[in-house]
């Protein structure tokens, strides 16, 4: 990323744009990510409040008592899906439920990479039901569309893909004979002797599905949740000093339990822990900034997106495009506006409507970035559960069938919307630069 950067900055000079011109593409690019790196950086400070508060452990132990073995991995699945839909982002449902389901997983003797895929599928699914996730609303707002019709239009493709993730991870749990009730009873004493476990400590959550309830945006959400926690964790520990409790939102959660296994689990979180993919964000943004400022995304993809006038090939293109972006860049954002500006008015020209290109951005760009090694959501999920993004790639059933269903719809026409108006004037061609 680095290098990309240093090679676009320096050739911009070199053909005479000035310093402040590369600076103020840097600063565009950056802009756009300010919520995203603010959640992110929430995120790691709610983790740890999260666990020094019960929350996390309390799921655990309830999740210990009342989950088969055979249904474990499709309850993962739905119950993460859940969640997401409440709370509109997948990095919430791995940085919260996500890791006490790891931890059962783990416990229970599953692949840990097989439990990860499954969170991981089920927290996407959940955010592409949410009306409050950020990508649905970029990306209805890209190819302006209302969020609820975009919403409608993208079922085609995530109601299957969820169907038949769910029947093969009851297949694959099915098969699982190797869980350890001794070890498991022992994970349980341990983290109810070292853990306020309750069910007042799952009033986070509750308040999370509260602040859903009401439209809240994510920002106030999170930040009235790490406050109501670390008013718990004093509740729970009346010797913690405001000094401890300050360190356990910057730097994390460190577990002191008899048990090795709870404490690698449990000692996470904190402010820091989000640095790296923080830095990421403001590498990937800024090289994406970058690229539009100077019009390097336009000049390659509307040349292409002018020539194509069948929905199949539109549908591949756009898909092809979204995926190339998500790999080369690694921001799922900026998947879904470059290939958006750049596709919108060729689809238009094919006759497809602007529902059909939202889906298509959802199928190739937001779904799939996390699972990008070197993508945020990749790095964020490998950070966070501490299994490589290649590991849980193959098991992300989900995030892998939604391009097939938006592929096999261009070419048999279930589902894809089309448009009776007349296609647009040949000079609307030119991409908008997003400034």
């Amino acid at each position: 990323m680095l290098l990309a950067i240093t090679v676009i900055i320096f050739w911009a000079k070199f053909i005479g744009f000035s310093w402040d011109s590369i600076n103020a593409g840097i600063k565009d690019g950056i802009d756009k990510g300010i919520i995203p790196i603010v959640i992110f950086i929430l995120i790691g400070a709610m983790i740890s409040t999260w666990i020094a508060a019960g929350t996390i452990p309390t799921l655990m132990v309830i999740g210990f008592k009342s989950i088969n073995v055979q249904w474990f991995l499709p309850t993962v699945f739905l119950v993460c899906s859940l969640v997401g839909a409440a709370v509109g982002s997948c990095f919430t449902v791995v940085s919260t439920v996500g890791i006490a389901f790891f931890g059962i997983g783990i416990t229970m003797n599953f692949n840990p990479a097989l439990v990860a895929g499954a969170i991981v599928a089920g927290g996407t699914f959940g955010d592409k039901l949410s009306p409050l996730s950020e990508t649905n609303n970029l990306a209805a707002a890209v190819v302006d569309t209302s969020l609820f019709a975009h919403m409608k239009t993208i079922l085609w493709s995530i109601l299957p893909a969820a169907v038949i993730s769910t029947v093969i991870f009851t297949l694959l749990s099915g098969g699982h004979t190797g869980a350890n009730l001794t070890k498991i009873n022992q994970t349980i004493s341990a983290l109810t002797v070292n853990f306020h476990i309750s069910l007042i400590s799952l009033i986070p959550i509750i308040l999370v599905f509260a602040c859903a309830a009401i439209k809240m945006a994510a920002v106030p959400t999170m930040l009235l949740n790490i406050l109501v926690s670390t008013i718990m964790m004093f509740f729970n520990n009346p010797n913690l000093t405001i000094k401890q409790a300050t360190d356990i939102i910057t730097n994390g959660f460190i577990s002191k339990t008899s048990s090795a296994e709870v404490n690698l689990l449990l000692s996470r979180g904190g402010i820091v822990s989000m640095m790296p993919t923080v830095a990421l964000i403001v590498l990937t943004l800024s090289l994406g900034g970058l690229l539009v400022h100077f019009g390097l995304i336009g000049a390659v993809m509307e040349p292409l997106s002018t020539k194509l006038n069948k929905p199949a090939k539109l549908v591949v293109a756009a898909l092809a495009t979204c995926i190339g972006i998500n790999v080369f860049v690694g921001e799922q954002f900026l998947s879904i506006i470059l290939p958006g500006r750049a596709f919108k008015n060729a689809f238009n020209r094919g006759r497809l409507s602007n529902g059909a290109l939202g889906r298509v951005l959802e199928d190739g760009g937001t779904v799939l970035n996390y699972l990008v090694p070197w993508g945020v959501g990749g790095v964020f999920i490998a950070n966070t559960l501490g299994v490589p993004t290649m590991q849980y790639l193959p098991f992300v059933f989900f995030s892998l069938l939604c391009p097939v269903f938006s592929l096999l719809s261009s070419f048999t026409g279930i589902g894809l919307q089309t448009t009776q108006n007349e296609p647009a004037d040949q000079s609307d061609r030119t991409v908008t630069p997003i400034n």
